[in-house]
């Protein structure tokens, strides 16, 4: 590994130069899942106003890993809509969160 290569994944062992924490967990987040902070705090940060209030009352995305986001519904009704209005929502992910999701998977929340 060059000292290059070692402070683009936050690498501090033999790097004496200091490098920003956020340099180091987005190579560890990076290197993990191929997900950087920003996209994560793109959607999670961002999904109210992506989807609207309605639907982000009753869906919450629960993982963004390679692009692909799993959101979690309180009911199948929930579920379905969010499958038909799967194109909308990757839309608005980009538009509001500046996040390019690849797919959405959906899942049905367990009663509590």
């Amino acid at each position: 590994m060059t000292r290059l290569d070692a402070r683009a994944l936050g690498y501090v062992g033999r790097v004496t130069e200091p490098v920003p924490i956020t340099t180091s967990l987005d190579g560890i987040m990076k290197s993990l899942r191929g997900t950087d902070r920003v996209q994560i705090g793109g959607v999670f940060g961002k999904w109210d106003a992506a989807v609207g209030p309605t639907v982000a009352a009753h869906v919450r995305p629960v993982r963004l890993d390679q692009g692909v986001l799993t959101v979690e519904a309180d009911d199948s009704a929930w579920a379905t809509q969010v499958k038909f209005l799967t194109g909308t929502i990757t839309a608005r992910l980009v538009e509001v969160a500046k996040v390019q999701v690849e797919r959405i998977d959906v899942r049905v929340a367990r009663p509590r």
